[in-house]
C-alpha cells in the first residue's frame, strides 16, 4: 500500500513539472503559430507514455540506483575493508585505490551505455561521412570519463578544493581547442554535455555522496557534489585529444 502511495505522489510530482512543458508547447502552437495541433491523440498517449517513464525511473533512481552507489562507496570507504583487520595503519590517499578503481569502471560503463551519447555518435558518423567514428567517439568519451570521475573521487578523498581541477582543465581545453581540427570541436564541447544524462549522473551522484558521507573528515554537501563537472570536462579533454591524435596518425600515413 505505501509503495502504491509513494507511486501515486510521484505521478502526481511529475505531472506538475511537465505541465509547463505542455502548456508552453501548446500555447506557442494556438497563440503564436496559430495552428492546430497535429495528431492530438498521439500526442497525448506520448505524453501519458512521458509521464509513467519518468515517474518509474525517478522511483528506480529511489529504490535501486542512489542506494547501490551510497552502499558501494560505504563498503570500498570501511576501515574494516581498506586496513584487512590492521587497525595500526594510518589511512592516505592511496589507500583508496579500489575507490578509484571502481570510480573509473563505473564511469567507463555507464558512459559506454548512455543513449544520449550513442544517438550523437551514431549522428556524428553519418553527417561527417564516416569521419568520425561513432565506437572511437564513444570509447574515447567513457575514458574521459573514467579518468575524470576517478580523478573526482581522488578530489574527495584529499580534500582539495575543486576549483584548481577545474581551471587546470579548462586551460588545457583552450590550449586542445586552438590546435584541434575544426571539424571536432563542436562536437568535443558537445560530448561533454550528453554524458551528464539518464544513466551516468544517479550513479556519480550518488557515489560522491556517499564516499564524502564515509571518508573522515569530509562534509556531503561541500565535498559530496562536483564529480559531475568532472564528468563534463574531462570528455571534452578526450575528444580534443582524441582528434589530434588521429590527425597526427593521418599525416604521419601520409607522408611515409
Amino acid at each position: 500500500m505505501n509503495f502504491i502511495t509513494d507511486l501515486s505522489n510521484s505521478l502526481m510530482a511529475t505531472m506538475l513539472d511537465v505541465l509547463p512543458i505542455v502548456a508552453i508547447i501548446i500555447g506557442f502552437q494556438v497563440v503564436v503559430i496559430r495552428e492546430p495541433i497535429a495528431h492530438p491523440k498521439h500526442i497525448l498517449i506520448g505524453f501519458l507514455y512521458v509521464l509513467i517513464g519518468i515517474t518509474l525511473f525517478l522511483k528506480g533512481l529511489e529504490m535501486a540506483l542512489f542506494p547501490l552507489g551510497e552502499l558501494m562507496a560505504q563498503q570500498l570507504t570501511a576501515p574494516s575493508f581498506i586496513q584487512y583487520g590492521n587497525n595500526n595503519v594510518t589511512l592516505s590517499w592511496a589507500a583508496y585505490y579500489w575507490v578509484y578503481i571502481f570510480a573509473a569502471s563505473i564511469g567507463f560503463a555507464t558512459t559506454l551505455a548512455e543513449p544520449s551519447l550513442i544517438a550523437v555518435a551514431i549522428k556524428a558518423e553519418e553527417i561527417s561521412g564516416g569521419a568520425i567514428h561513432a565506437k572511437g567517439l564513444r570509447l574515447a568519451v567513457s575514458i574521459g570519463v573514467a579518468f575524470g570521475i576517478a580523478l573526482g573521487a581522488y578530489r574527495i578523498v584529499t580534500g582539495t578544493e575543486l576549483y584548481l581541477y577545474i581551471i587546470a582543465g579548462y586551460i588545457v581545453v583552450m590550449t586542445q581547442t586552438i590546435f584541434a581540427p575544426k571539424m571536432i570541436i563542436g562536437l568535443a564541447y558537445d560530448s561533454g554535455g550528453v554524458t551528464t544524462s539518464t544513466i551516468t549522473v544517479p550513479l556519480v551522484t550518488a557515489l560522491g555522496l556517499g564516499l564524502a558521507s564515509n571518508v573522515p573528515g569530509r562534509n556531503p554537501v561541500l565535498d559530496g557534489f562536483g564529480l559531475i563537472a568532472f564528468a563534463s570536462l574531462f570528455p571534452i579533454i578526450a575528444v580534443l585529444g582524441y582528434a589530434q591524435i588521429s590527425k597526427w596518425i593521418s599525416e604521419f600515413n601520409r607522408h611515409k
